[in-house]
């Protein structure tokens, strides 16, 4: 690939676009692929690098579905690749800096396969520092497109290859939908369902709403039929996806219809298991928490990300509620659903976070009873309000404030999982252990990890399991029954 020859289109995505949010309608479109791109991977070979959360590995498999219905076939390594796309995550400095070493690691399998493609898709596209990066320094990155134009693939791919150009095709744009991508999921009995995208809270630390665009709702029935032909081909489970799911519905102009009327009308597909993620509190309404009381294929787990305890750090953060808010939230889905398991996200260390921030945040930890948390030191996004907040508390500090909410988080994590001592839970069987293959692994109604010796036809059935032994992270169990 020439370094000098590249095809720019929609070239700088900019910060100042995309935080332009319009009430203009949603444009709706059917994935068609152009017969011209059908034979175009004949003999070649793809892989894909994910990082980042489960709206990457779900654009992941439409990636994959794409290059496959135009000829691709999946290689077992980079060495045998002929296209190697890395689909990426700009939540924190370190997951960019990973990507930028592995583009290095992988530029020599050029020398020997001077045709090798590197690509570099999802949200790190969308940073215009990465585009100008990519144009000065990172010469072995021969396509680059952001998370709005994937159904496009076929396109870049062809003109980088025929054309022998550098194809970087990155937009500013509030979003579409586009139905009936093809799709190769990574699971055959638990999937990813895009129910919406974008995302319109704008959370001054958050670069989410700036590489995914406004907040944009599926169809109700484009959603429903996804689920039912999954049911069809024998899924026992689902987790409906959303930088904010709880907001679903809530753009539509004329449909009274929200995730609560979804998970209804999902219930009635058939599917044995009905997950959701990532909730924001502010949006979390008494429809879908009474979803999650009143319906058996909603599994009894919520991840609710507080963030913080204090309510100073809430206000800056932008997240619009108090911490005591926050709890009636809690206080409610524990009043509804009985034996919820609830888990969060908590940064620790936002700028000029003081003393009395952090015990803010290990008193709500304490009364929220969390059974597990994503826990971060706050990362400076270029480009979002925090970035420039004044910042005066020492590394040292933050790093010790990490360490104390992890042994609280811990010890949550551990009691939650006791409680289920000498229980007889519902597992779906994900298959053998990582560390034991002699050993079954999957996951409770209330997300619980759980291990345990059984016959390898269990994998993808729902089995009832003893738990034997509760452990921080995990269980261990005994095979209770086969049956239901």
């Amino acid at each position: 690939m020439k370094k000098d020859d590249t095809k720019l289109d929609h070239l700088f995505p900019t910060f100042k676009d995309a935080r332009k949010r319009t009430k203009s309608e949603v444009e709706n479109i059917e994935f068609e692929l152009d017969p011209k791109y059908l034979n175009l991977g004949n003999g070649k070979k793809y892989l894909i690098q994910t990082y980042g959360c489960q709206a990457n590995e779900a654009d992941s498999e439409v990636m994959a579905g794409i290059l496959e219905r135009i000829g691709f076939t999946k290689a077992s390594n980079p060495e045998d690749s002929d296209l190697i796309i890395l689909n990426t995550c700009a939540i924190r400095e370190n997951a960019e800096n990973r990507i930028w070493g592995e583009i290095g690691r992988l530029s020599h399998y050029q020398k020997t396969n001077p045709n090798l493609i590197i690509g570099l898709a999802g949200c790190m596209p969308q940073e215009p520092d990465v585009v100008e990066r990519i144009l000065k320094k990172q010469h072995a990155v021969g396509l680059v497109f952001g998370t709005h134009n994937i159904h496009k693939l076929p396109e870049y791919i062809y003109d980088a290859y025929l054309s022998k150009e550098r194809v970087i095709q990155v937009y500013s744009k509030e979003g579409e939908i586009i139905e009936n991508l093809p799709k190769i999921r990574n699971h055959q009995f638990k999937a990813w369902v895009n129910i919406m995208y974008g995302c319109d809270e704008f959370c001054t630390y958050c670069i989410v709403p700036y590489t995914r665009g406004k907040e944009r709702s599926r169809l109700p029935e484009d959603v429903i039929l996804e689920v039912e032909e999954l049911v069809k081909a024998g899924y026992q489970e689902v987790t409906l996806l959303g930088q904010n799911v709880n907001a679903y519905g809530k753009d539509f102009k004329e449909l009274d219809y929200t995730l609560g009327d979804l998970l209804n009308d999902l219930d009635k597909t058939g599917i044995s298991r009905i997950r959701f993620t990532t909730s924001h509190p502010r949006d979390l309404d008494l429809k879908t928490i009474l979803a999650m009381k009143e319906l058996k294929s909603v599994m009894p787990h919520l991840h609710l990300p507080v963030q913080s305890g204090s309510d100073e750090v809430l206000r800056r953060m932008n997240r619009r509620y108090t911490k005591e808010m926050y709890m009636e939230k809690v206080n409610l889905l524990k009043e509804h659903v009985k034996g919820i398991s609830i888990t969060t996200d908590i940064i620790v260390g936002f700028p000029n976070e003081s003393d009395q921030d952090f015990e803010d945040t290990l008193d709500l930890v304490r009364e929220a009873k969390f059974e597990g948390a994503y826990t971060f030191i706050y990362s400076k996004r270029k480009g979002t309000p925090a970035a420039i907040f004044e910042d005066d508390t020492p590394a040292d500090v933050k790093k010790k404030r990490l360490l104390k909410l992890n042994e609280l988080i811990n010890a949550g994590f551990k009691e939650g999982n006791q409680r289920f001592l000498d229980e007889v839970v519902e597992v779906l069987v994900d298959g053998p252990s990582e560390k034991d293959e002699a050993v079954l692994a999957g996951y409770t109604p209330h997300n619980k990890l759980i291990n345990f010796k059984g016959s390898k036809s269990l994998i993808g059935k729902i089995v009832k399991v003893k738990v034997t032994k509760a452990l921080t992270w995990s269980l261990q169990g005994k095979l209770y029954s086969n049956e239901i």
